[in-house]
Protein backbone atom coordinates (compact mmCIF):
# COMPACT_ATOMS: atom_id res chain seq x y z
CA UNK A 1 0.00 0.00 0.00
CA UNK A 2 1.27 3.38 -0.84
CA UNK A 3 1.58 6.20 1.47
CA UNK A 4 -1.53 8.14 0.08
CA UNK A 5 -3.54 5.29 -0.30
CA UNK A 6 -2.93 4.52 3.13
CA UNK A 7 -3.57 8.18 4.64
CA UNK A 8 -6.66 8.29 2.65
CA UNK A 9 -8.19 4.82 3.70
CA UNK A 10 -7.06 6.18 7.75
CA UNK A 11 -9.18 9.11 6.86
CA UNK A 12 -12.29 7.50 5.34
CA UNK A 13 -11.90 5.23 8.85
CA UNK A 14 -15.78 6.69 9.94
CA UNK A 15 -14.44 8.10 13.74
CA UNK A 16 -11.75 9.27 12.49
CA UNK A 17 -13.27 11.12 9.94
CA UNK A 18 -16.39 12.54 12.16
CA UNK A 19 -13.72 13.58 15.01
CA UNK A 20 -11.48 15.21 11.94
CA UNK A 21 -14.44 17.34 10.65
CA UNK A 22 -17.07 17.69 13.47
CA UNK A 23 -15.23 17.68 16.55
CA UNK A 24 -12.68 20.39 15.99
CA UNK A 25 -14.16 24.16 15.93
CA UNK A 26 -16.27 24.55 13.34
CA UNK A 27 -16.55 28.06 12.87
CA UNK A 28 -13.52 29.21 13.22
CA UNK A 29 -12.16 26.26 11.02
CA UNK A 30 -14.32 27.89 8.59
CA UNK A 31 -13.69 31.45 8.84
CA UNK A 32 -10.26 30.23 8.39
CA UNK A 33 -10.44 28.20 5.85
CA UNK A 34 -12.79 30.83 3.70
CA UNK A 35 -9.65 33.11 4.18
CA UNK A 36 -6.94 31.22 3.33
CA UNK A 37 -8.86 29.97 0.21
CA UNK A 38 -9.46 33.69 -0.97
CA UNK A 39 -5.48 34.51 -0.87
CA UNK A 40 -4.02 34.68 -4.37
CA UNK A 41 -0.24 35.23 -3.58
CA UNK A 42 1.82 32.11 -4.70
CA UNK A 43 2.94 30.85 -1.67
CA UNK A 44 -0.57 30.50 -0.12
CA UNK A 45 -2.90 29.90 -3.19
CA UNK A 46 -0.60 26.94 -5.01
CA UNK A 47 -0.02 24.58 -1.81
CA UNK A 48 -4.07 25.22 -1.45
CA UNK A 49 -4.67 24.28 -4.96
CA UNK A 50 -2.57 20.72 -4.90
CA UNK A 51 -3.73 19.62 -1.30
CA UNK A 52 -7.68 20.10 -3.08
CA UNK A 53 -6.51 18.29 -5.52
CA UNK A 54 -4.98 15.29 -3.66
CA UNK A 55 -7.45 14.83 -1.07
CA UNK A 56 -10.91 16.43 -3.16
CA UNK A 57 -10.68 13.99 -6.08
CA UNK A 58 -11.00 16.83 -8.82
CA UNK A 59 -11.92 16.49 -12.16
CA UNK A 60 -11.18 19.52 -14.30
CA UNK A 61 -11.51 17.96 -17.93
CA UNK A 62 -14.13 19.94 -18.77
CA UNK A 63 -13.37 22.74 -17.28
CA UNK A 64 -13.21 26.17 -18.42
CA UNK A 65 -9.57 26.77 -17.33
CA UNK A 66 -6.84 24.47 -14.82
CA UNK A 67 -5.17 27.67 -13.77
CA UNK A 68 -6.46 29.22 -10.77
CA UNK A 69 -5.50 32.44 -8.90
CA UNK A 70 -6.69 30.93 -5.18
CA UNK A 71 -8.92 28.11 -3.94
CA UNK A 72 -11.79 29.71 -4.23
CA UNK A 73 -11.26 30.12 -7.89
CA UNK A 74 -10.75 26.58 -8.35
CA UNK A 75 -13.62 25.59 -6.38
CA UNK A 76 -15.96 28.19 -8.37
CA UNK A 77 -14.70 27.52 -11.38
CA UNK A 78 -17.08 27.51 -14.51
CA UNK A 79 -16.99 24.87 -17.01
CA UNK A 80 -16.13 24.68 -20.78
CA UNK A 81 -19.53 26.15 -23.01
CA UNK A 82 -21.48 23.02 -24.02
CA UNK A 83 -20.12 20.56 -20.88
CA UNK A 84 -23.78 20.73 -19.12
CA UNK A 85 -26.28 19.93 -21.30
CA UNK A 86 -29.84 20.16 -19.77
CA UNK A 87 -32.67 17.61 -20.95
CA UNK A 88 -34.86 19.67 -23.12
CA UNK A 89 -38.15 17.89 -22.73
CA UNK A 90 -40.85 20.40 -21.09
CA UNK A 91 -42.00 18.03 -18.94
CA UNK A 92 -38.56 17.15 -17.14
CA UNK A 93 -37.12 19.03 -14.24
CA UNK A 94 -33.36 18.57 -13.86
CA UNK A 95 -30.47 17.78 -11.34
CA UNK A 96 -29.26 21.83 -10.65
CA UNK A 97 -26.15 20.50 -9.90
CA UNK A 98 -23.72 17.76 -9.87
CA UNK A 99 -23.98 15.51 -7.01
CA UNK A 100 -24.24 12.50 -5.26
CA UNK A 101 -27.91 11.39 -4.90
CA UNK A 102 -28.70 11.00 -1.07
CA UNK A 103 -32.07 10.28 0.71
CA UNK A 104 -34.88 10.74 -1.68
CA UNK A 105 -38.81 9.80 -2.15
CA UNK A 106 -42.07 10.82 -0.81
CA UNK A 107 -42.76 12.75 1.79
CA UNK A 108 -44.86 11.33 4.31
CA UNK A 109 -47.23 14.33 5.24
CA UNK A 110 -44.44 16.87 6.51
CA UNK A 111 -41.84 14.10 7.44
CA UNK A 112 -39.01 13.05 5.21
CA UNK A 113 -35.50 11.54 5.96
CA UNK A 114 -31.69 13.10 5.88
CA UNK A 115 -30.53 9.30 6.16
CA UNK A 116 -32.30 6.19 6.72
CA UNK A 117 -33.39 6.68 10.72
CA UNK A 118 -33.40 9.58 11.11
CA UNK A 119 -36.14 11.79 9.89
CA UNK A 120 -36.97 15.52 9.86
CA UNK A 121 -40.25 17.80 9.32
CA UNK A 122 -40.58 20.62 6.89
CA UNK A 123 -41.13 22.84 8.49
CA UNK A 124 -37.84 22.66 10.81
CA UNK A 125 -36.13 22.95 7.58
CA UNK A 126 -38.17 25.96 6.11
CA UNK A 127 -39.17 28.11 8.21
CA UNK A 128 -42.38 29.85 6.61
CA UNK A 129 -45.22 27.27 7.45
CA UNK A 130 -47.33 28.32 3.99
CA UNK A 131 -44.25 27.59 2.06
CA UNK A 132 -43.77 24.13 3.59
CA UNK A 133 -47.38 23.42 3.30
CA UNK A 134 -47.58 23.32 -0.36
CA UNK A 135 -45.37 20.32 -0.43
CA UNK A 136 -46.97 18.33 1.96
CA UNK A 137 -46.61 14.72 0.55
CA UNK A 138 -44.79 15.93 -1.92
CA UNK A 139 -41.18 14.41 -2.88
CA UNK A 140 -38.03 15.46 -1.92
CA UNK A 141 -34.00 14.38 -3.53
CA UNK A 142 -31.06 15.14 -1.37
CA UNK A 143 -27.87 16.23 -3.55
CA UNK A 144 -24.69 16.48 -2.05
CA UNK A 145 -21.48 18.42 -3.77
CA UNK A 146 -18.27 16.66 -2.86
CA UNK A 147 -15.53 19.14 -2.62
CA UNK A 148 -14.17 18.13 -6.21
CA UNK A 149 -17.15 18.70 -7.96
CA UNK A 150 -18.05 21.74 -10.33
CA UNK A 151 -20.06 23.56 -7.54
CA UNK A 152 -22.42 26.00 -9.44
CA UNK A 153 -25.73 25.08 -9.84
CA UNK A 154 -28.72 25.92 -12.31
CA UNK A 155 -31.99 26.34 -12.94
CA UNK A 156 -33.73 22.85 -13.13
CA UNK A 157 -36.53 24.32 -15.27
CA UNK A 158 -37.73 27.20 -16.68
CA UNK A 159 -39.07 29.08 -13.56
CA UNK A 160 -39.26 32.56 -12.28
CA UNK A 161 -37.69 32.99 -7.95
CA UNK A 162 -40.46 34.43 -6.23
CA UNK A 163 -38.06 34.96 -2.68
CA UNK A 164 -34.93 33.76 -0.61
CA UNK A 165 -34.93 33.44 2.95
CA UNK A 166 -30.95 32.95 4.34
CA UNK A 167 -31.12 30.57 8.02
CA UNK A 168 -28.16 31.02 9.82
CA UNK A 169 -26.84 28.19 11.45
CA UNK A 170 -24.15 25.43 12.18
CA UNK A 171 -21.91 23.96 9.55
CA UNK A 172 -21.73 20.35 10.67
CA UNK A 173 -19.84 18.25 7.71
CA UNK A 174 -22.97 17.21 5.09
CA UNK A 175 -20.91 13.99 4.19
CA UNK A 176 -22.86 10.72 5.00
CA UNK A 177 -21.27 9.82 8.29
CA UNK A 178 -22.41 12.89 9.88
CA UNK A 179 -25.79 12.53 8.27
CA UNK A 180 -25.57 9.07 10.25
CA UNK A 181 -24.74 10.60 13.59
CA UNK A 182 -25.98 14.20 13.84
CA UNK A 183 -30.09 14.84 13.99
CA UNK A 184 -31.70 17.01 11.87
CA UNK A 185 -28.16 18.06 10.33
CA UNK A 186 -29.95 20.09 7.06
CA UNK A 187 -32.19 22.32 10.17
CA UNK A 188 -29.16 23.24 11.96
CA UNK A 189 -27.18 23.92 9.39
CA UNK A 190 -26.83 27.71 7.55
CA UNK A 191 -29.16 27.38 4.53
CA UNK A 192 -31.16 28.84 2.00
CA UNK A 193 -34.73 29.04 0.74
CA UNK A 194 -35.38 29.58 -2.52
CA UNK A 195 -38.91 29.58 -3.35
CA UNK A 196 -39.86 29.13 -7.68
CA UNK A 197 -42.80 28.03 -9.75
CA UNK A 198 -42.64 26.90 -12.44
CA UNK A 199 -44.63 28.63 -15.90
CA UNK A 200 -48.20 27.16 -15.17
CA UNK A 201 -47.62 27.64 -11.42
CA UNK A 202 -46.23 24.54 -9.75
CA UNK A 203 -44.55 25.45 -6.74
CA UNK A 204 -40.41 24.10 -6.56
CA UNK A 205 -37.99 24.38 -4.04
CA UNK A 206 -34.40 24.71 -3.60
CA UNK A 207 -32.95 24.66 -0.16
CA UNK A 208 -28.46 24.67 -0.93
CA UNK A 209 -27.48 23.89 2.87
CA UNK A 210 -23.85 25.27 3.68
CA UNK A 211 -21.21 22.84 4.96
CA UNK A 212 -17.98 23.18 7.05
CA UNK A 213 -15.21 25.14 5.69
CA UNK A 214 -15.76 27.96 3.99
CA UNK A 215 -19.66 27.78 4.01
CA UNK A 216 -20.85 30.60 1.71
CA UNK A 217 -23.46 30.76 -1.01
CA UNK A 218 -24.40 33.02 -3.14
CA UNK A 219 -26.98 33.42 -6.06
CA UNK A 220 -26.03 34.93 -9.50
CA UNK A 221 -29.79 36.39 -9.80
CA UNK A 222 -29.25 38.37 -6.01
CA UNK A 223 -25.69 39.69 -5.92
CA UNK A 224 -22.48 37.85 -6.01
CA UNK A 225 -20.51 40.18 -5.02
CA UNK A 226 -21.88 39.78 -0.90
CA UNK A 227 -22.95 35.74 0.65
CA UNK A 228 -26.03 35.27 1.62
CA UNK A 229 -24.57 35.53 5.10
CA UNK A 230 -23.99 39.11 4.44
CA UNK A 231 -27.56 39.60 3.27
CA UNK A 232 -28.81 38.43 6.64
CA UNK A 233 -31.55 36.96 7.27
CA UNK A 234 -34.86 38.59 6.33
CA UNK A 235 -36.79 37.37 3.61
CA UNK A 236 -35.65 38.58 0.24
CA UNK A 237 -38.95 39.19 -2.46
CA UNK A 238 -37.65 38.93 -5.70
CA UNK A 239 -38.95 38.04 -9.17
CA UNK A 240 -35.95 36.89 -10.97
CA UNK A 241 -36.75 34.26 -14.22
CA UNK A 242 -34.59 31.55 -15.44
CA UNK A 243 -34.52 29.36 -18.64
CA UNK A 244 -33.78 26.18 -17.69
CA UNK A 245 -30.25 25.54 -17.34
CA UNK A 246 -29.13 29.16 -16.49
CA UNK A 247 -26.79 30.05 -13.49
CA UNK A 248 -28.06 30.24 -9.90
CA UNK A 249 -25.61 30.74 -8.15
CA UNK A 250 -22.60 28.65 -6.53
CA UNK A 251 -21.54 27.15 -2.90
CA UNK A 252 -17.15 27.80 -2.37
CA UNK A 253 -16.79 24.24 -0.63
CA UNK A 254 -18.40 21.09 -1.11
CA UNK A 255 -22.70 21.00 -0.07
CA UNK A 256 -26.02 19.72 -0.30
CA UNK A 257 -28.74 20.78 -2.28
CA UNK A 258 -32.21 19.31 -1.26
CA UNK A 259 -34.81 19.65 -4.06
CA UNK A 260 -38.57 19.69 -3.17
CA UNK A 261 -41.00 18.83 -5.33
CA UNK A 262 -45.15 18.90 -5.01
CA UNK A 263 -47.73 16.25 -4.89
CA UNK A 264 -48.80 14.96 -8.69
CA UNK A 265 -44.73 15.70 -9.56
CA UNK A 266 -42.99 12.25 -9.99
CA UNK A 267 -38.95 11.33 -9.49
CA UNK A 268 -37.46 10.08 -12.19
CA UNK A 269 -37.47 6.27 -12.22
CA UNK A 270 -34.12 4.41 -11.47
CA UNK A 271 -32.58 7.25 -8.86
CA UNK A 272 -30.27 5.23 -6.17
CA UNK A 273 -28.68 6.11 -3.50
CA UNK A 274 -25.09 6.69 -3.63
CA UNK A 275 -25.14 7.25 -7.57
CA UNK A 276 -23.50 10.26 -9.12
CA UNK A 277 -26.26 12.42 -11.60
CA UNK A 278 -24.54 15.57 -13.22
CA UNK A 279 -26.68 19.07 -13.64
CA UNK A 280 -29.34 18.40 -16.70
CA UNK A 281 -29.96 15.19 -16.01
CA UNK A 282 -33.70 14.29 -15.81
CA UNK A 283 -34.49 14.08 -11.88
CA UNK A 284 -38.04 14.40 -12.24
CA UNK A 285 -41.47 14.53 -14.94
CA UNK A 286 -44.26 16.73 -14.64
Amino acid sequence: MTAPKGLMRLLLQEDINFLLTNRLPRRFATRMVGRIAAVEHPLVARPALALWRFFGGVDLSDAATTRFRSLRDGFTRALRPGARVFDPDPATIASPCDAIVGAHGRIDGDRLYQVKGFPYRLGELIPDAAVADRFRDGSFVTLRLTAGMYHRFHAPHGLTVGGVTYLSGDCWNVNPIALKRVERLFCRNERAVIEARLADGTPLLLVPVAAILVASIRLTFLDTERSLRDVGSARVACDARLSKGDEMGWFEHGSTIVVFLPAGVALAPGLVEGQAIRAGKALASR
